[in-house]
This record gives C-alpha cells, structure tokens and sequence, in this order.
C-alpha cells in the first residue's frame, strides 16, 4: 500500500499541539495596516486554535501529524 501524501499547503500552515489542537496563524495582518486601528493589529498578532469544525478537514490534510 502507497504511503499518503501531505498537502504541503496545509503542512506550511498549520502545526498540531501535543494536545492534538490545531495551531493556526492569523489573518489579515499581511497588507493594507494603515487603515487598521493600532489595537485591531495588536490582536491580529499570535496564533490561535483552528475551529472545531474544521479540524477534521485540517488534519485529513496533513495524515502524519
């Protein structure tokens, strides 16, 4: 049997804890800031936990992690 393969988009995105959370980025942090309020982009910073809904799919994405 063929070993799975890893997107590697999503291997590039997201990491698993120890926990088996799943450990995602930030959005919207990347351009057009100066119409962003000081306080909006300080919470935009850090990662957060991906949805409960979709850490399924997340981690069909990436079978090994």
């Amino acid at each position: 049997m063929p070993k799975m393969k890893t997107k590697k988009s999503a291997a590039k995105r997201f990491r698993v804890r120890a926990s088996g959370s799943v450990k995602r980025g930030q959005a919207f942090k990347r351009h057009i800031l100066t119409k962003k309020t000081t306080k909006n982009k300080r919470h935009l910073r850090g990662t957060e936990a991906v949805h409960s809904t979709n850490v399924d799919s997340v981690k069909a994405m990436m079978p090994y992690a």
